[in-house]
């Protein structure tokens, strides 16, 4: 692979160093994030002092800041270094700022905790009474700081020296008040509590020494998603439901629906007030924004219906300042009270990229492919290395994109949930509708159990989900998908499956000259003949299952899985370790033709493991990140996290590395750890 332009190298180091020097202690991150930019955005939080000081949370753990009112982010720290925490709530401290608290909850698992700051959000510390607690709300009292309330599945709790010490306030043994998914406190009375469940909601005025249910005007078994109290007319309560919004103008004794927001919009996750204009609020749907200027009389959708709204901040020294943090799309903002939206996520990623190609003629623009972000996701492009970003992923319907292949002409294709994708003048078009069904020495579409109709190029259903894409030479590019192996030769405009191999469903496909290499997750094939016949190749006897294979330029195979990496220089004869290397769950082994070497990643570690050719010296690199793999850019590395964009090396320098990885015998020299043995 080429090197980047110098150019390249310079805007790339610029911008590092500017990032480096204003976001980051040396310390923190080894390596740097670089986007693509969005993902999910969770939950807003003003800084007392500033409200251009802001701070975001995320659904993986990390807190971010923006000093410049949301247009820029800045990752601040990771809560317990976790990446399941959903950070829906973080509560500043108007009287020392410097002190944030913090609720959390996990998807599909009762755990959470509350966790407490007094660095500004540097560094935190678990709070032991509420360890383990899926906390889903959180409320301070604006007349007495010091009360602050949460709401968790096992009910709702309370603290009155904020947020040190806490004691559950509904009974323990209530049948009803429980997965509390909303709080609001009377902003005079910090004793006058509103709790909403996932099935209505519920008051004290005492407390919590006496609850009594607050469901008239409500649709029974309403999930209660959100409560706002007026702060000058604390009669008027606003709760938003999955049955819709609900108005209260005598401290909730009874609701009245309130119109105009269509019956489709249910899930109202989120109501704001404008504190400038209080007979302004906004409703953060799943199917949009809606606002109402005269107190819930009329309601106006003020965005598109694909947006999906998680919070709403209004910055209360100018309401024209609208945030939304929103699911896939991150973090929209408007300067014009909400008449219109844009991106606002420079410095935010949460992206979970899983696929990557270069362009083999222009190394400096390389294609990030990403999964769960529908529409907001699909492919990313960057023309400076990774730099900046861009998506370019119309025709792909919002498919989760597995894979990603340039062609040695530059052709890109995209392996998708649901088929193969070429790129064609800034359109992605669907290849799998046409697939070759009589290509001598192909099985036919019977035995690929893909449907196919009669011609040399007959239009198909096929559907299959693809692992991977893999350039061979000249035109011809190798898909391993749901349905078997399948090949093109001319660019992956037509497809065809591979001839004589016997696998039903191929996750893994690595090639070298006329040695190609395909797997599922407990098989593995060889042909040694450019594919024209293939033999079973036996797994080394310690893995149980396949997560990744590769072929070096000397021929030899390469098979990882949760038990370590190992090869065989004999087509699968035997297969050996590499002596001073152990590690757990292998993700994925990529050859680097340039340095000829094995890169290895496991999302069990940070470590980025690099196997020199011939001699198998080994290298270590940590990144600061877990990784889903590694790729040369250039005379750097770029690595893809599990959740949070791609990162990419600082300077070609060899960092830390755990002690843990390394068998006795090795040697520590400058930072690279070198393997003795063979």
């Amino acid at each position: 692979m080429k090197s980047l332009k110098p150019l390249d190298l310079r805007i790339l180091a610029a911008f590092m160093l500017v990032w480096f020097m204003l976001a980051v202690p040396m310390h923190a991150v080894t390596w740097f994030p670089l986007g693509p930019y969005g993902g999910d955005a969770r939950s807003f939080a003003a800084d007392p002092r500033d409200s251009k000081h802001l701070y975001l949370g995320t659904a993986n753990g990390w807190i971010y800041e923006s000093h410049d009112g949301g247009e820029s982010w800045i990752r601040l720290s990771q809560i317990a270094k976790r990446n399941d925490l959903v950070i829906d709530h973080i509560l500043p401290d108007a009287r020392n700022p410097h002190r944030l608290v913090v609720g959390a909850w996990i998807v599909d698992h009762p755990d959470g905790g509350l966790f407490i700051s007094e660095n500004d959000g540097k560094t935190w510390t678990d709070v032991p009474q509420m360890h383990g607690q899926s906390v889903r709300a959180l409320a301070r009292s604006a007349s007495d700081p010091d009360v602050i309330v949460a709401g968790a599945l096992q009910g709702v709790f309370r603290s009155d020296d904020n947020g040190s010490h806490w004691s559950q306030i509904s009974p323990v043994s209530s049948t009803e008040i429980h997965e509390v998914e909303s709080l609001a406190i009377d902003p005079q009375n910090p004793q006058v509590i509103y709790a909403g469940t996932w099935h209505l909601p519920w008051k004290t005025v005492d407390g919590g020494e006496h609850w009594v249910s607050i469901k008239r005007g409500l649709i029974e078994d309403s999930d209660v998603f959100s409560i706002l109290v007026d702060p000058v007319h604390p009669q008027i309560v606003y709760a938003s439901a999955c049955s819709g919004i609900y108005k209260s103008t005598d401290g909730a004794a009874e609701f009245k629906k309130v119109q105009g927001i269509p019956s489709a919009a249910r899930r109202t996750r989120k109501l704001e007030q404008d504190p400038q204009h209080l007979q302004t609020v906004y409703a953060g749907t799943t199917e949009g924004l809606y606002r109402t200027l005269d107190g819930g009389h009329v309601w106006d959708r003020v965005t598109s219906s694909d947006v999906i709204v998680n919070d709403v901040y209004v910055d209360p020294s100018d309401s024209g300042h609208v945030l939304l943090a929103t699911d896939r799309g991150g973090v929209l903002r408007s300067e014009n009270f909400a008449a219109s939206f844009r991106e606002s996520n420079t410095g935010f990623s949460a992206r979970q990229v899983v696929a990557y190609a270069v362009d083999p003629r222009h190394p400096a623009i390389v294609y990030a492919g990403v999964v769960n972000d529908k529409d907001a996701g699909g492919v990313f492009q960057s023309l400076d290395g990774g730099v900046q970003w861009r998506q370019q992923s119309a025709g792909l319907g919002g498919r989760d994109v597995y894979s990603l292949a340039s062609t040695p002409d530059g052709v890109l294709l995209a392996g998708t949930t649901h088929g193969i994708f070429r790129l064609q003048d800034g359109l992605w078009v669907d290849t799998g509708a046409w697939l070759k069904s009589s290509v001598k020495g192909r099985r036919s579409s019977r035995e690929t159990g893909i449907r196919a109709a009669s011609g040399p190029a007959a239009q198909s259903t096929m559907d299959a989900v693809v692992y991977s894409l893999v350039p061979g030479e000249g035109n011809t590019t190798y898909a391993a998908t749901s349905e078997g192996l399948l090949q093109s030769d001319n660019a992956g405009i037509a497809w065809a499956p591979e001839s004589s191999l016997q696998m039903r469903e191929v996750r893994f496909f690595a090639l070298e000259k006329n040695i190609l290499l395909a797997a599922g997750l407990k098989r593995l094939a060889l042909s040694v003949n450019g594919g024209v016949t293939w033999s079973p190749v036996a797994l080394p006897p310690d893995l149980t299952q396949i997560s990744a294979v590769a072929v070096d330029e000397q021929q030899n195979l390469w098979v990882g899985g949760r038990e370590g990496v190992f090869y065989s220089p004999d087509n699968g004869e035997s297969w050996k370790q590499i002596n001073d290397l152990e590690i757990p769950q292998v993700d994925a082994i990529y050859f680097d033709r340039a340095g000829n070497r094995m890169l290895l990643t496991t999302a069990a570690s940070t470590m980025i493991f690099s196997v020199q050719l011939p001699d198998h010296k080994v290298r270590y690199w940590d990144t600061g990140w877990k990784l889903r793999f590694a790729r040369p850019v250039g005379d750097h590395l770029l690595g893809a996290t599990l959740y949070d964009g791609v990162v990419v090396q600082p300077k070609m320098v060899d960092s830390s590395f755990g002690s843990s990885y390394v068998r006795q015998g090795s040697k520590v020299d400058d930072g690279v750890v070198i393997s003795q043995r063979r």
